[in-house]
């Protein structure tokens, strides 16, 4: 497909590719380091918003390939919102039915989000990272459907399938390949469903298995949506340690703070989980002071208003008419 032009059929032909990747943007006011290029891979420019465009593209085909969705029989996914928002807008986009089930502490706009795309939504008293080892009401409730309803839902379940570490195999790992011209020494992510660091980490790790994947975490009870530590990862089976050369755990609070630098420092409007890979990048590059590292900005910080305030309360100052 030629992309020079920007004129496609539908939006689904807007979906990354190595050809059509995300863009990468040099982060310069915030990098510790004038030796060490960091770049920022913004996957807020996919067309529904977030890294979990990938997934979800994949995860959509598959169950096409393989005859589980038609008119009548859509799907069910628990989500902690940019999964459920990514796969709404393609079954919009290709007329099926989408059922969302999400954790009561999902930011507002990212239920409002899903409505607009038109999911059936179901909202649990979920925490947005339970405690290790409990069960999650809204995996628990989507299986429920998927099994009682067989007729009428199917459950992709990006937390096990491993469509989710293809996607960024085949996408997001060749695109940071070649937009670093094979000169990578770092990337840096978080962990949620880990379909990305096991995807990219597994084809960068094949072109050179001296490069360092770095994961940075939330430390225990944090607020940002979507992320989950070590201790946590319970739920998913995509996780694969042996990728890994380093994991940083960040207070949580960090992630708010590090989202406005990133605003106001690099006119980089992401998200929280991309403040608080940020903060853990900077501590990298302080300590190796060398390389070229890429930090995956998972989305922007639209979506994350209400949270935003609540950290950061002066936000608000002069929003209102004197």
């Amino acid at each position: 497909m030629n992309h020079a032009n920007r004129v496609y059929e539908n939006i689904l032909q807007t979906l990354p590719s190595q050809d059509n990747p995300t863009p990468m943007v040099r982060v310069n006011r915030l990098n510790p380091s004038s030796d060490f290029v960091l770049y920022a891979k913004l996957e807020w420019l996919n067309p529904f918003g977030s890294i979990k465009d990938r997934a979800a593209a994949y995860l959509i085909r598959d169950l096409e390939r393989h005859g589980g969705l038609s008119e009548r029989r859509g799907i069910v996914e628990p989500t902690s919102g940019n999964t459920g928002i990514s796969l709404a807008a393609m079954c919009a986009a290709l007329g099926y039915r989408m059922r969302a089930v999400v954790p009561n502490r999902v930011p507002l706009e990212k239920k409002v989000l899903l409505r607009i795309a038109g999911a059936e939504l179901d909202v649990v008293n979920d925490d947005v990272c339970p405690s290790p080892g409990m069960g999650e009401g809204s995996i628990n409730l989507a299986k429920t459907y998927a099994r009682a309803q067989a007729d009428k839902y199917v459950m992709p379940n990006q937390y096990e399938n491993e469509e989710n570490i293809r996607a960024h195999y085949e996408t997001t790992g060749p695109e940071i390949w070649r937009q670093t011209e094979g000169r990578l020494t770092h990337l840096f992510l978080s962990l949620g469903t880990c379909g990305t660091v096991t995807g990219c980490g597994r084809f960068l790790k094949e072109r050179n298995p001296n490069m360092r994947i770095v994961v940075v975490q939330p430390s225990e009870g944090h607020d940002v949506p979507g992320l989950r530590n070590v201790g946590q990862l319970d739920v998913t089976k995509l996780y694969d340690p042996s990728l890994i050369d380093e994991i940083l755990e960040v207070e949580y609070e960090l992630a708010y703070g590090r989202a406005l630098d990133l605003a106001r420092s690099e006119g980089l409007l992401a998200g929280p989980s991309s403040g608080l890979i940020l903060e853990g990048a900077r501590r990298v590059i302080e300590r190796d002071r060398v390389g070229v590292g890429v930090m995956i900005c998972p989305d922007n910080v639209f979506k994350y208003v209400s949270n935003m305030v609540k950290h950061a309360p002066k936000l608000t100052e002069g929003t209102q008419p004197r």
